[in-house]
């Protein structure tokens, strides 16, 4: 279906182990009654339809919108798995259980720790999306994506809240980390990838956010206005590359308007295009408290509103009751929250682990963050290193203490972060203890004086950059065959990058390059720059003062 921009309105063997064991289990008689034993036999569809028949009109209301976080009320003892994002409503009482659903993109966000618990549960940090578009390997996206799928549904996950795959509009993008690339090709073939990774595990993936949704200022209230032509070849079409190549079981809508028009709330892009263009069957769900008509999302073609939220049930349950929303049209949003129900593993019975194999998935991260590796310069064959460079010297901050990934819902929690100079020693060289100590000292002492945060996904400011003063950066020189700076960057949610001192380098980490470069190279001893970065930054100002630049992005 066409129309303009300014009237905008694969069953995996897993799956089949899932519905047998849900079979015996209702059969044998645990807790269901005769009715869902007999649904859990029939077609997907078929079950669909006899629970539209059985459910009571106000359980259709509650169902389509989550089940709250802790701090709206919900009882946290009810986080089946504490740290995920969030759970549809719980009818376990008749035989429709909960499924709960948790953040991404670079690997799984749950909580490591629990109340009255001495396990952990830690999750892999993949590194970014941005790193691993880098590798234009869709394969290694499909092992990736396998290894997540198994995290996901071991620690009792039913839908993965990612792959992020909005268009790098502007390099100064707060979540650009979460997103592929600037080409749209890229990020939907590579999406498609790890969705189809993911989802052979029997678990489900959600593209997000849909769509345009391109910065973090003002992102509640942001309204894009885009051409036709621009929206489907930039904005749609990685959207549509992987709907097609992989029908993820989910996909999230975006907070920001698109020409006037919420995009949890436009028939044009939610049905028009996405189900009806593209043939999309599964569910559509809001990024958490977006939009501000629950009867106008609906109707649009958005099933699901996360996370939950009274006052906006309400609008819902006196829509119905008054006959403004006729009751089969909520049936259709309902349907398709039962359909993504039905397939989960949590309506399966499945007994999820708590043990995923995080030693087996550390070593396809670190495979991957080497393919995603980029060479930006290497004048002269400086890398590889040569055999005659064993001692080298690390300066930055983030040489000693590697950023795994960026800050917010796109965090991962994971168990450690192996450093720059911890790696070149696992590699055999000696990286010079003096300096180490310096930093270290540098990096606690700055690290006490930054605020508390206050809330979990506030990123507090970078500590500055330490200082090298000449006797130490001479006595550095005479100790050491090379020179390895680390620049590091991170962002995260709410708030997007500035130029000054973030996509530019700041003033001391220029006088560094500058100072490092010119007495390492009046002994003729290479320099080599490491960009710890999860959005790009500025290097054609101090670019030819090195002699090799290497970009390993956030490596997870």
């Amino acid at each position: 279906m066409h129309y303009k921009p300014n009237n905008l309105q694969k069953v995996s063997r897993l799956e089949c182990a899932f519905a047998i064991a849900a079979t015996l289990l209702l059969v044998a008689g645990c807790g269901a009654d005769d009715d869902t034993a007999h649904m859990s036999t029939q077609p997907v569809a078929s079950q669909v339809t006899e629970w539209l028949e059985r459910l009571t009109t106000e359980q259709k209301i509650l169902l389509v919108s989550g089940n709250g976080f802790s701090f709206q009320g919900r009882d946290p003892d009810e986080d089946r798995v504490p740290g995920a994002a969030g759970y549809t409503v719980d009818y376990s009482t008749i035989g429709l259980e909960p499924i709960a659903l948790a953040d991404g993109p670079a690997g799984l966000r749950i909580s490591p720790e629990r109340e009255g618990d001495d396990a952990t549960y830690y999750a892999t940090a993949f590194p970014i999306a941005t790193a691993l578009a880098s590798s234009w390997d869709p394969a290694l996206l499909g092992s990736i994506g396998r290894a997540m799928g198994q995290e996901i549904l071991e620690y009792g996950v039913d839908v993965f809240l990612a792959p992020g795959m909005n268009v790098h509009r502007n390099p100064l993008g707060g979540r650009n980390f979460e997103y592929f690339s600037e080409d749209p090709l890229l990020s939907g073939r590579m999406a498609a990838a790890l969705v189809n990774g993911v989802q052979s595990q029997g678990v489900g993936a959600t593209i997000k956010h849909f769509a345009a949704n391109n910065q973090e200022t003002n992102r509640f209230l942001l309204d894009v206005t885009v051409s036709e032509r621009a929206l489907r070849e930039i904005y749609l079409r990685g959207f549509e590359i992987a709907v097609k190549e992989s029908q993820p079981w989910a996909v999230m809508s975006a907070y920001n308007g698109i020409n006037g028009t919420y995009a949890s709330q436009h028939a044009g892009i939610l049905t028009s295009v996405l189900r009806e263009e593209w043939a999309y069957d599964g569910l559509v769900m809001t990024d958490w408290f977006a939009g501000d008509d629950p009867v106008a999302q609906l109707r649009a073609g958005n099933d699901l509103l996360m996370p939950g939220m009274a006052e906006r049930t309400e609008l819902i349950r006196t829509a119905v009751e008054s006959g403004d929303m006729r009751e089969n049209e909520l049936d259709v949003n309902v349907a398709r929250i039962l359909k993504l129900i039905l397939r989960s593993p949590s309506q399966a019975g499945y007994v999820y682990s708590d043990r995923p194999d995080l030693a087996g998935h550390t070593s396809i991260a670190r495979a991957a963050a080497a393919e995603s590796t980029v060479l930006l310069r290497n004048i002269d064959s400086t890398l590889p290193l040569s055999d005659d460079i064993r001692t080298v010297v690390a300066f930055g901050n983030t040489s000693y203490e590697f950023i795994a990934g960026g800050a917010g819902s796109g965090d991962v929690n994971e168990a450690y972060t192996v450093s720059l100079v911890e790696g070149l020693e696992a590699a055999g060289f000696s990286v010079e203890d003096e300096l180490r100590s310096r930093y270290a000292a540098f990096i606690t002492a700055e690290k006490a004086k930054l605020p508390e945060k206050k809330f979990w996904f506030e990123l507090l400011p970078p500590i500055p950059e330490m200082p090298v003063e000449a006797d130490l950066l001479a006595r550095m020189v005479a100790k050491s065959e090379a020179a390895l700076i680390t620049i590091g960057r991170n962002s995260g949610e709410f708030k997007d990058r500035e130029v000054d001192g973030d996509f530019e380098l700041t003033d001391t980490e220029r006088m560094l390059i500058d100072s490092v470069a010119k007495m390492f190279h009046a002994e003729q001893k290479p320099v080599i720059v490491i960009l710890n970065v999860g959005n790009v930054i500025e290097t054609v100002s101090w670019r030819n003062q090195v002699d090799a630049i290497v970009l390993p992005w956030q490596g997870g």
